[in-house]
């Protein structure tokens, strides 16, 4: 949610910040419009009620007609004042409401523009030359090696879903555990978090607006798939106050995700590069707001680290600002070279969302005698069909067998992936 204060103050750098990301400026009036309501509600209810303080003590020292009089005035005074409040409580839901369709405020050094208006940071390794054989793609290798299933996937749960089998089902396991042993030699706090959440959860971290379409909702219990650990690690803290000597607290969440991957049809539909369920390990910090582009940074580079050790050729993009979704001021993403593609597919990415969650969430933290929103930012460090597409496709062999990246070989016991 944005600052109020600094939505009263400068509201033409959040209408640009709208407006850089192709969303509505008009909202800002709007929120405007009802904050000055909503002021004049709670001045009239707290008018009224000190009003009524003060009626309430005359009463106490009145006799006879005198105090029967204002006895009756008290009654009246008593309705307004319920009516008063209900009025408050209802301009500040539609406030609060019409608050909540702002998004982030733009860093102003992310790029301007729409999903192709990334800018490139950097390449890291260079793609290989299958001069020797043409390389098969991680459909097929999946089959020869026995480690994915779309077919019985389909037939079990539709299209977009599948099967890991045997050694699929190992790597699985290998990245999982790679990436969390990973994640808590760098300080992180494993985590298993629900994949069920309430609407409070959904909406705080912002994954009911403009992504709601892509959100898996059980109605009759009124409850939320995650399509990411970023909800409930971000809803964690939920309500409470952190101590500032603890920031910055990062947690690594497996899980779960599920996404409808509405608006994609007849993207990606050979395969396990798009699917509607999936496992990840994500990162989530809470930090000081001052060291939130620092903390941005870090994040950025263990998903680097990780990309490194897997052994796969990568860019890093500066992602455009129509692209960043509601809750990030900036977002980082990694993508993997796919062989077969002959493209860049990403894989993980990095979000820096300030305090936006955290005032949504009411997270803050308390330094001496003040207490602020925290920051809060988030990244995936595996995203696991991505992952096994990546692998596969870049270490495979001429015969089908797939050498398996030197730091996933103590999880599995084996240096190569032999066909079955």
């Amino acid at each position: 949610m944005i600052d109020i204060k600094l939505l009263r103050e400068n509201p033409d750098l959040i209408r640009a910040s709208q407006t850089g990301r192709g969303e509505d400026a008009s909202i800002v009036d709007q929120v405007l419009a009802l904050d000055e309501k909503r002021r004049a509600a709670i001045n009239e209810f707290e008018a009224l009620r000190a009003e009524q303080n003060t009626l309430s003590k005359a009463v106490g020292g009145a006799k006879g007609d005198e105090k029967a009089a204002l006895l009756e005035n008290a009654k009246d005074l008593a309705n307004k004042v319920k009516a008063a409040d209900s009025r408050r409580a209802e301009i500040e839901a539609e406030a609060n409401t019409e608050a909540l369709k702002l998004s982030n405020l733009l860093d102003p050094a992310a790029p301007i523009g729409g999903e192709a208006d990334f800018v490139i940071i950097e390449h890291i390794g260079t793609p290989r030359e299958f001069s020797e054989f043409e390389p098969k793609d991680h459909v097929e290798l999946g089959k020869l090696l026995g480690a994915i299933d779309t077919e019985r996937g389909a037939k079990v749960s539709g299209s977009r879903s599948y099967f890991l089998t045997g050694v699929g089902a190992l790597l699985e396991f290998a990245l999982v555990n790679y990436a969390i042993s990973s994640a808590v030699k760098a300080g992180f706090t494993p985590v298993i978090p629900p994949v069920l959440v309430n609407p409070p959860a959904m909406e705080g971290t912002g994954f009911l607006g403009q992504a709601a379409e892509n959100v898996y909702r059980l109605e009759k219990d009124d409850m939320y798939l995650v399509g990411t650990s970023e909800v409930p690690l971000a809803a964690f803290h939920m309500d409470e106050i952190l101590s500032a000597d603890k920031l910055p607290m990062r947690y690594a969440g497996y899980s779960t995700c599920f996404r409808r991957e509405a608006g994609t049809y007849g993207k990606d539909t050979r395969g396990i590069i798009r699917v509607h369920q999936f496992d990840k390990v994500e990162m989530f910090s809470f930090c000081h707001p001052d060291q939130a582009v620092a903390e941005h940074q870090r994040l950025l580079q263990w998903e680097k680290d990780f990309l490194n050790a897997m052994e796969i050729p990568y860019r890093v993009i500066d992602v455009a600002s129509g692209d960043l979704g509601s809750s990030a001021t900036r977002k980082f993403d990694i993508e993997a070279w796919i062989p077969t593609q002959q493209a860049y597919r990403e894989v993980t990415s990095t979000s820096n969302c300030t305090e936006f969650q955290a005032r949504r969430l009411n997270i803050r933290f308390k330094d001496g005698d003040k207490t602020s929103a925290v920051a809060t930012l988030n990244g995936t460090l595996v995203a696991i069909p991505r992952m096994i597409v990546a692998i596969l496709e870049n270490h495979q062999n001429a015969n089908g067998t797939v050498n398996v990246p030197t730091a996933l070989q103590p999880f599995l016991g084996m240096t190569r992936f032999e066909l079955v």
